[in-house]
């Protein structure tokens, strides 16, 4: 079973019967609770952060990684499926964290809830729990850019930092929980919902647009990528297109700007 990195909702419930699908919902407790797609299981996207430490944002260490994957039932050959009520920022940092340590199989379910309801498809009202895994992955550093790699390609042509943040916090007229405000040196500006059809539907806008956004940038496939945001929740949806766009090179900044715009020691623009 193979299903692209992007699914619509006629293609997921074509698969709902299988029986080694695994649908994830990353939404709120009282949104799944009102009705989730049938046979998803919801996981806390705050499991998705490491949760301590000077930068709580970072992506978790293994042992928290395997701990989650285990008691959603994740196993290497299970493909996996993910929405959120965030228009895709919970969910595409998920599918990141499941290609961080190994997990290819994963999709996101474009428009998330709204577009399955627009399509007219069952609910289920009633919470699903899952049957526990033994899951041990191993961290791929290669998904992974942090100061000392982001500092050591500033000047390099083939990488581009790319901020899916808004333009006042990426010019630094707006700071939000940081000593300093502006962005990395030689970064981009693509705001991440620029990538969405709409807000209330959130599906992504054609492959051409997206692409033709970011050319405009600088940003194409041949370049090694760098998304972050503030705290890497809105980068997790930049982390997704670029993906489906067929960028392969593409890195998450997790510390974000919450981590580079705390320190006294980091090149700063604005």
């Amino acid at each position: 079973m193979s299903l692209p990195l992007v699914i619509s909702p006629q293609q997921l419930v074509n698969e709902l019967s299988n029986p080694q699908l695994l649908i994830l919902d990353l939404s709120s407790t009282d949104n799944y609770l009102t009705g989730h797609v049938p046979g998803a299981i919801r996981v806390d996207p705050t499991r998705l952060l490491r949760g301590q430490g000077s930068v709580p944002n970072k992506i978790p260490d293994l042992a928290q990684l395997n701990a989650l994957m285990s008691e959603i039932g994740l196993t290497p050959e299970r493909p996996v499926v993910v929405y959120d009520d965030q228009m895709g920022a919970w969910a595409g940092r998920m599918i990141w964290t499941l290609n961080c340590i190994g997990h290819q199989q994963c999709s996101l379910l474009d428009g998330h809830l709204p577009a399955w309801k627009k399509a007219g498809l069952t609910l289920q009202p009633t919470p699903n729990t899952p049957v526990a895994s033994h899951y041990s992955g191993t961290l791929n550093p290669d998904y992974l850019a942090d100061i000392a790699y982001i500092s050591g390609h500033l000047e390099d042509s083939d990488h581009i930092v790319l901020d899916v943040r808004s333009p006042a916090e990426y010019s630094g007229e707006k700071v939000i929980n940081a000593k300093h405000g502006g962005h990395i040196p030689g970064a981009v500006n693509y705001e991440w919902t620029n990538a969405l059809a709409s807000t209330d539907c959130p599906q992504l806008k054609p492959a051409a647009e997206i692409l033709a956004d970011l050319a405009a940038l600088g940003v194409t496939p041949d370049k090694t990528v760098i998304t972050h945001c503030q705290t890497h929740r809105r980068s997790g949806l930049s982390y997704l297109f670029t993906k489906h766009l067929g960028f392969d090179k593409v890195r998450c900044y997790d510390g974000s700007w919450f981590e580079w715009g705390n320190r006294d020691d980091t090149p700063i623009e604005s």
